[in-house]
């Protein structure tokens, strides 16, 4: 008798017990989901974005596993605020009794999560979570696409910025569509960078604007990303003709190096004089692209492109992921992010493509209308899908260095995007 009470306190005290507490049976379908993006990330036939894909789904089961404590999101959910003797303070009422709140404050109209409680009390994973919530994560990963990304393109052809803007209107449809489904403006303005197929761009707003919607905005965001060659095909056939797709263009000039160092330089100024909230991701990508292109710190570009960018990979994917607990993510909220996210990325494709017939008539059939699907930033994806429709209808047509320039200019439309949501709302 001894041994079965042993054992069964064993089990009375296991993690087991906690999918029958509550929210558990949540936790274990989500477990579930983790296990078949795992697949996704991990099978020959698919490997969908696995550098992101593997981590964030890693992150969504250890956040999932009933009593691990390696995450707690109850320390993450925002109090409410009380006017307690004139005095405006975080915390709730429990069983009528006012109970302030132990990791938030409340200041200057916002409240602050306390860092030195969750050091003190988080579980791994929220103690990384800090990155997300100070933003330091996005931005570091704007310094490694910086170092890794050739701006050339775009500087050869100035005319691929209006090709990378318009691939943003599908943020802003999505905004207008999120609006109408009763979310909140911050909610919307979360929910609509969706459709710049940017994760780092999406993390980074939504962790401002909407930080309990994280974990659905992430998972979508980097979802539609690595589906760029399943998403953007059909609507990139669907809005041209066989002719258009057809068309070969000019080579592109050569770039001298003195024009890609003044240029993120430039960009920096101007991007950050005009909107002050894009300054740390446009600061952060074209810091990267200096290291790169000056030439003389190769140390710091390659830790920028390599080290750095793996490190915070792992830490943004297992944290983004942690975030995705079932009491959080099975919702109706869920439904309506993971649609409106589809929505705002086939119409920034749309609009990419729409404008491209725009130019491909002004020009007389100069430029081919497929480059603008580009203007999304999933660099290099977007550009490589272009260029395998082009080659669809002419296998002689050599599209990527063309659709190089608008997929690096929605890199920083989508920052600038991020800058205006910020400004805004």
């Amino acid at each position: 008798m001894a041994i079965f009470d042993t054992v069964k306190q064993i089990l009375l005290d296991s993690g087991f017990m906690g999918f029958f507490d509550g929210d558990g049976w949540k936790n274990a379908i989500m477990i579930g989901v983790a296990c078949f993006l795992l697949v996704l990330a991990i099978h020959p036939k698919f490997q969908f974005e696995p550098l992101l894909l593997l981590p964030i789904a890693f992150g969504m089961l250890l956040a999932n596993l009933p009593d691990a404590g390696i995450f707690h999101a109850d320390i993450w959910n925002i109090p409410s605020l009380h006017e307690i003797d004139g005095v405006k303070v975080a915390g709730e009422f429990v069983n009528g009794i006012f109970e302030p709140a132990k990791y938030w404050t409340y200041h200057d109209g916002s409240f602050h999560i306390l860092a030195g409680k969750v050091l003190q009390d988080g579980g791994l994973l929220d103690i990384l979570y800090l990155g997300v919530k100070v933003g330091i994560y996005p931005p570091l990963i704007f310094l490694g696409v910086g170092a890794m990304t050739d701006f050339g393109p775009l500087i050869a052809n100035p005319k691929s910025f209006l090709l990378g803007a318009a691939a943003q209107f599908g943020i802003f449809v999505a905004f207008l569509g999120a609006l109408v489904l009763g979310m909140t403006p911050q909610e919307a303005g979360s929910i609509g960078i969706i459709g710049g197929a940017d994760g780092p761009t999406a993390i980074f707003v939504t962790s401002i604007l909407a930080p309990h919607k994280l974990g659905p905005i992430a998972v979508a965001a980097y979802s539609y990303m690595a589906l760029v060659p399943v998403i953007q095909p059909p609507i990139m056939r669907l809005l041209t003709t066989k002719k258009e797709r057809a068309v070969k263009m000019a080579q592109l000039r050569n770039v001298s190096k003195t024009e890609k160092i003044i240029f993120p330089v430039l960009v920096t100024i101007v991007v950050s004089l005009l909107l002050p909230d894009a300054a740390v991701l446009v600061g952060m990508l074209m810091l990267g692209n200096l290291f790169k292109e000056s030439g003389v710190v190769d140390r710091l570009a390659k830790t920028a492109q390599n080290e750095l960018m793996n490190i915070v990979v792992i830490f943004l994917g297992l944290t983004v992921g942690a975030t995705t607990t079932g009491a959080a993510f099975l919702t109706a909220d869920t439904l309506k992010i993971i649609a409106l996210g589809l929505f705002a990325f086939a119409f920034g494709t749309s609009g990419g493509v729409l404008f491209g017939k725009v130019m491909y008539i002004v020009t007389k059939g100069k430029i081919n209308p497929l480059i603008g699907a580009a203007g999304v930033s999933a660099v290099p994806m977007a550009a490589r899908v272009a260029q395998k429709v082009g080659r669809e209808e002419n296998p002689n047509n050599y599209l990527l260095m063309h659709a190089m320039g608008p997929n690096v200019a929605g890199v920083i439309g989508s920052a600038v995007a991020a800058g205006v949501l910020l400004t805004l709302l």
